[in-house]
């Protein structure tokens, strides 16, 4: 793999970042020492613009290149990592218990150091690069706030790249869908209010949990009798609670889960067929039924120009036939979605050795991805800014 050759020459201080990274998470909108080091590493690299507290949380880097040039490209990589507690027994492993890097945004966040240190020192291009480090990619909005903060204002875009590393023991592979990659997702919470009673007489109670349990199972009919079978949509009741004692039908019942989609029709359609059947049941069993909808992602849409490009960059540096558009859509989400929206630009996963998925507390990122990962990037702002 012609990996650049800056940048594999400095593998071993990428290595040493991202396990500093791994040992040290923080969940989203807390990432105070992963931003300092951050702001730290780009200000020695030699970034002639550094900002923190965008977003909360986030870093943005600005490098100005050799030529005259006007357009500015943006690179971005998420810093946050979930509540789970680490099994994987490195060196390495999380010193914060209960907090993991189990997604690797620990090595996108050194991959676009990687790629920031060799576009401050090199600067063959014309133009500008943004180098974007968001927070709280996982499901708590990061995006959508450095958005309205202003990122785009303050540090206009003329095209956004990033990407994701994928545990398919495929390394050296890059693979993107032009259009329609990732599902936006909704979260819905539903509250059911009823009567308690005594267990023994269930005649003076409205059952919650009798109640909450049809409601589960009529939500299975959203999907399979309302969407058209070419309009990809999931519904999953994730979590249901009610009652605490074993001789006590309860007054209150909750349920939660979540609608993947790749259209706003699909998602409209859904919620207002959740929205009648809670309304049905309500009116059924003589109850009140609350609903409540939170939208955390958009589908995330490639643009045909950049993923063009996106692909011609990795192949660069993977070879043409590791380079591939016809990655299948996704039910998962990702909320560079909304970046997307604001500016045009593409996403790409990153295959890499070992099979443990993500979110997973056994996973592993491979360390081999780093420097493939930051001259794929460092490679599409070349390009791009030729």
């Amino acid at each position: 793999m012609p990996v650049i050759e800056d940048i594999q020459r400095n593998a071993p201080q990428l290595v040493e970042i991202f396990r500093d990274l791994h040992a040290h998470p923080e969940l989203g909108f807390e990432e105070q020492r992963t931003a300092t080091k951050v702001a730290e590493r780009l200000r020695a690299f030699g970034v002639d613009e550094v900002e923190t507290g965008v977003g909360g949380t986030g870093v943005v880097g600005v490098i100005h290149g050799k030529g005259g040039h006007n357009r500015r490209v943006g690179l971005r990589a998420d810093m946050d990592a979930l509540p789970i507690r680490e099994a994987t027994g490195l060196a390495h492993t999380s010193r914060n218990d209960g907090v993991m890097h189990a997604c690797g945004h620990d090595g996108h966040t050194t991959m676009l150091l990687g790629a920031a240190e060799y576009l401050a020192k090199t600067r063959n291009f014309k133009g500008s690069i943004v180098l974007v480090f968001q927070p709280a990619e996982e499901g708590l909005g990061g995006a959508r706030k450095m958005l309205s903060e202003g990122l785009f204002k303050r540090f206009p875009c003329d095209e956004i790249y990033g990407l994701h590393n994928k545990p398919d023991g495929k390394r050296g592979r890059f693979a993107l869908r032009k259009g329609p990659m990732m599902a936006g997702a909704s979260f819905f919470d539903v509250v059911v209010k009823g009567k308690g009673s005594h267990a023994a007489m269930p005649d003076q109670s409205k059952d919650v949990i009798f109640i909450a349990t049809a409601l589960v199972q009529h939500l299975q009919s959203v999907v399979s009798r309302n969407i058209a079978p070419d309009d990809a949509c999931v519904l999953s009741v994730t979590k249901i609670s009610a009652g605490s004692a074993y001789n006590v039908l309860p007054d209150t019942a909750q349920l939660g889960g979540t609608l993947r989609f790749f259209s706003h029709a699909v998602r409209d359609l859904a919620q207002s067929r959740i929205r009648s059947i809670c309304s049905g049941l309500s009116s059924a069993h003589d109850v009140d039924i609350e609903v409540e909808f939170r939208e955390i992602f958009d589908v995330l849409v490639n643009g045909v120009e950049p993923a063009d490009a996106f692909l011609a960059a990795a192949g660069d540096i993977l070879g043409a036939e590791n380079v591939h558009d016809d990655e299948r859509v996704t039910g998962t989400s990702e909320d560079f979605a909304d970046m997307l929206g604001e500016v045009p630009g593409a996403y790409g996963w990153l295959s890499h050795a070992g099979t443990v998925p993500l979110h997973n507390p056994s996973f592993v990122f491979d360390e081999e991805l780093l420097p493939i990962g930051a001259s794929i990037l460092a490679r599409v702002a070349e390009r791009q800014l030729a």
